[in-house]
């Protein structure tokens, strides 16, 4: 993991905004497409200097007024925002996780209650995971659904492991690239920063799964998903095409994940799966 996070957000976020999207002339001989750092630090109010110094990590400590510029000059969305000042408060302790404040303890199991959600979820496929992806709970549909391609092989099923070390994820996934952008990007952004599980995590998939995972976990401009599309091309079942739902647990910090049939052939191969007859599932119509 990165010791300068701030200072890779900052950089990276001037070099993907264009001189025409901050309403500056782009002129000639540019060498490249995004800001340079005298007109980001002309647009935010502050030096060119102390910019320089918060990219390249020898001050984190800025102001919340200079923060509040940064964002205003790299049009940065909401979610981009609040990211910004968390990784602002985690220099503000130097990183050092006996100074900042403990993470909280990781999940390990779920809750009998959140067991019963997961049950009247069936025939929908649901699980609940914690914040690093452990599989922690599953209801039957779940199992029908990913069992056969692999995802709950091992005692403790974790589905980044299984996407970005398993071979079978690549078949399972046809659009697994968008798969591994939205678990990478929860990973990143709805987790405790400096938490030890990530890190631990986080360098084991770095050595397992090389730049399939680094270039994705140092890129900030993923931003998670809370429903989507999935394609699974199902070894049972044929082609099923999927939305999913999910549904934050805070207090435990866990997520439940409930996929459901977007057509009416995958609500039919579900029902199948499951033996039951026609009709028990209903396709759900993405809006738009």
């Amino acid at each position: 993991m990165s010791d300068n996070d701030l200072g890779t957000f900052l950089r990276g976020r001037r070099e993907a905004v264009t001189p025409a999207e901050a309403g500056l002339p782009t002129g000639p001989r540019r060498r490249t497409p995004g800001l340079r750092r005298s007109e980001l630090a002309t647009l935010a109010d502050i030096s060119v200097e102390y910019l320089t110094r918060l990219e390249q990590g020898r001050d984190r400590n800025p102001s919340v007024q200079v923060l509040g510029a940064l964002a205003d000059a790299l049009h940065l969305s909401l979610a981009d925002r609040l990211l910004l000042r968390r990784l602002t408060r985690v220099e503000d302790c130097g990183g050092d996780p006996l100074v900042c404040a403990a993470a909280p303890p990781l999940s390990r199991t779920a809750r009998p209650t959140v067991r019963a959600v997961l049950d009247r979820l069936e025939p929908s496929p649901a699980a609940a995971l914690n914040w690093i992806g452990d599989v922690l709970a599953h209801n039957p549909g779940f199992e029908r659904l990913t069992g056969p391609i692999g995802l709950l092989d091992t005692e403790r099923p974790n589905l980044l492991r299984y996407v970005f070390t398993d071979r079978r994820s690549r078949a399972a996934f046809p659009d697994w690239a968008q798969v591994a952008d939205d678990l990478v990007a929860r990973l990143r952004h709805d987790v405790p920063l400096r938490d030890p599980y990530v890190a631990e995590l986080a360098d084991e998939l770095t050595v397992t799964a090389g730049a399939e995972f680094t270039d994705r976990f140092a890129d900030f401009s993923l931003v998670p998903r809370r429903v989507g599309n999935r394609r699974v091309a199902h070894p049972r079942a044929g082609a099923l095409h999927l939305l999913h739902e999910t549904l934050a647990l805070p207090d435990d910090g866990q997520w439940i994940i409930v996929h459901l049939p977007a057509d009416d052939t995958t609500a039919a191969a579900l029902d199948h799966l499951a033996g039951r007859r026609p009709g028990a599932l209903r396709a759900v119509r993405a809006a738009g």
